[in-house]
């Protein structure tokens, strides 16, 4: 008979084994078929973005990298985020995964924070090659910053996919409320409601503290919402039957 200390290393090698398997798996279901391609598009726009800048002759500082990176984030965050359950269905494994106790915690929480640290390393890439090339940024801080944004959209995407339940049908509604937010971001230049709200662009006659003070309030709005929709995207896949046909 084991003793308590042997359970208790045995229960902790077991929840290692699972969680590196859980992380094995969702890496692959995460960079399966079309990954790739979108995080080179996404270094291509971005590309594109800081050469018609150059082209231009424009100065480049930190608000204008900050603004330039906010799309190819979007772009690598989009498949992942849109299509993951539509992968699970279409590699025949979503009514195992269901079958899985507390299934939303061990399994999509996990693939959420693997996306997001993927996207992070991404990003801290993509800014030191901005940082080496255009202009030198703290390019720690400018990533942290951009992940903000990245998390209320990538969760509303989430969110978005466990209600159409289909990655074609949510890029659609996605696109369409991108779109609307990049107009509505231009109305609400100065104000905290902002999805893509820029702390480094800081409007002429305004002061820097209530630029700053403003960037609070818009950082506490989109990890509030952000972490709204993860709740009830995680809520939804509670009910197996719309999920399982």
């Amino acid at each position: 008979m084991m003793t308590g200390p042997k359970k208790r290393n045995k229960k902790v090698r077991n929840l290692v084994v699972l969680i590196r398997n859980m992380v094995r798996y969702n890496v692959k279901i995460i960079f399966a078929q079309r990954f790739g391609w979108f995080v080179l598009v996404a270094f291509l726009v971005f590309l594109l973005i800081a050469g018609l800048k150059v082209y231009d002759g424009s100065p480049v500082e930190t608000p204008f990298i900050y603004g330039a990176l906010i799309l190819p984030g979007i772009l690598m965050l989009f498949y992942p985020t849109v299509f993951g359950i539509q992968n699970d269905e279409d590699a025949g494994v979503l009514e195992i995964l269901f079958g899985i106790p507390n299934y939303r915690y061990k399994v999509w929480l996990v693939r959420l924070v693997i996306i997001y640290l993927i996207l992070y390393l991404l990003l801290l890439l993509f800014a030191e090659i901005a940082s080496v090339t255009l202009y030198r940024i703290r390019i720690f801080e400018v990533s942290a910053q951009l992940m903000v944004p990245m998390y209320f959209t990538g969760m509303l995407a989430f969110m978005l996919s466990t209600i159409i339940r289909s990655g074609t049908g949510t890029a659609v509604v996605l696109v369409v409320l991108g779109v609307g937010m990049f107009i509505l971001g231009e109305a609400l230049y100065r104000s905290f409601w902002n999805v893509f709200h820029n702390p480094y662009d800081i409007p002429s006659r305004m002061n820097e503290a209530l630029w700053h003070a403003v960037t609070v309030r818009n950082r506490i709005f989109l990890l509030s919402g952000g972490t709204l929709f993860l709740l009830t995207g995680l809520l939804n896949l509670q009910k197996r039957e719309k999920f399982i046909r």
